[in-house]
């Protein structure tokens, strides 16, 4: 009979130095069960919401997560001004949109680096980071910051971003087409990478559904979910959008849906920025602007890693009473834990960085 060993695996591991922590019921080198253990973290940021004001409590939302900060700003402003029944003006959405476009090449420039460092190609992985250098020093050009941008506030933006600059971001991300290209090509055409990922964590369409996985994960295993075909914000105004699945279910096909959704978020900004309205900015609302008691909102956008729910309560203050955030990796978790069931110890590590989970989101 083979030998069952409990290996744990985590909180501070070189695939994944965030604090998660998995105990791995192995028999022999094959996993039986992987048991997750989260809340390592507690920083208590919902909580305050009932200390900083609905207009200060953008900048604790930007600081859930360094590499999703940006779109947690969105969907608290966005969830905000549906409580308060403000409608921003449309150059707002459009806005919004790019910034979360480009905060999807950031987020999945990031993680192909990691990708890359956890096959040992280390010389792809400081190609896949100059890159990422590009979209962190176009955040720098258009709002002052390279990681916590602080451009998003509830009722439009902070500033404005002028239409020459708008043109040159497009400019920089079309030269950036072709290193990423000979990136992409490099890595998922390489046979070690198709050996080591292919077959690799499989997760079935039918089994994505009963998890109710979000985002490239479950892209990866066919599942077209994806908060932008909604149309919220400046995306009902896009001319065609799918979006980009693969039907494997692998390591090798969330990789793939990932290094097409940077493809893809580089042809939604120059789109958005060819037809950008010129109607405003809007601004913050009025000191005696506040929620009605006991009003209720959400929203649902589409983050780097899937969709994202943020809801909102209201008291007839200037305080919010709840603030509570779904995020894309705590829909995930389920799916982690059983792609891992059934591969080999050694496995592991690639399975967890192709899933590509984010703790920080996750421990709030």
């Amino acid at each position: 009979m083979a030998t069952r060993t409990v290996i744990p695996f985590g909180p501070q591991h070189p695939v994944l130095p965030e604090p998660v922590h998995l105990d791995l019921v192995v028999e022999d080198e094959r996993v039986v069960e992987a048991i997750p253990q989260i809340g390592f973290v507690h920083r208590g940021l919902e909580k305050l919401v009932q200390k900083r004001d609905y207009n200060q409590f953008v900048y604790v939302a930007e600081r859930v997560c360094g590499i999703c900060s940006f779109g947690h700003g969105y969907g608290y402003a966005s969830a905000a001004e549906k409580l308060l029944g403000i409608e921003v003006p449309r150059r707002v959405d459009y806005l919004r949109a790019i910034l979360e476009e480009l905060s999807r090449i950031h987020s999945h420039l990031l993680w192909l680096g990691l990708l890359a460092d956890g096959f040992g190609f280390e010389s792809l992985f400081n190609h896949c980071w100059r890159l990422r250098e590009t979209v962190l020093d176009i955040f720098q050009q258009t709002c002052g910051g390279r990681i916590i941008l602080s451009i998003c506030i509830v009722g439009g933006m902070a500033h404005d971003i002028d239409d020459s600059m708008l043109r040159d971001v497009c400019e920089k991300l079309e030269g950036m087409k072709h290193d990423y290209k000979i990136i992409v090509d490099t890595l998922m055409n390489d046979m070690s990478v198709r050996n080591r990922l292919g077959g690799v964590g499989t997760i079935s369409f039918e089994d994505a559904i009963e998890l109710s996985m979000v985002g490239p994960f479950a892209k990866g295993s066919g599942v077209e979910h994806d908060m932008r075909t909604t149309g919220f914000g400046a995306y009902a105004d896009l001319e065609h959008f799918e979006p980009i699945i693969a039907t494997e279910g692998d390591c090798y096909a969330r990789c793939k849906v990932r290094c097409e959704e940077v493809f893809q978020a580089i042809d939604i900004i120059e789109e958005l920025v060819a037809k950008i309205p010129h109607d405003g900015i809007g601004g913050k609302p009025g000191p005696k602007v506040v929620p009605p008691e006991n009003s209720r909102a959400h929203v649902l956008i589409e983050q780097p890693r899937g969709e994202a729910f943020y809801y909102v309560r209201g008291n007839g203050t200037k305080y919010l009473d709840r603030f509570r955030l779904r995020t894309p990796t705590s829909q995930n978790l389920a799916g982690m834990v059983r792609a891992l069931q059934g591969v080999d110890l050694a496995d592991v590590p690639m399975i967890i960085l192709t899933i590509d989970p984010c703790i920080s989101c996750t421990e709030r």
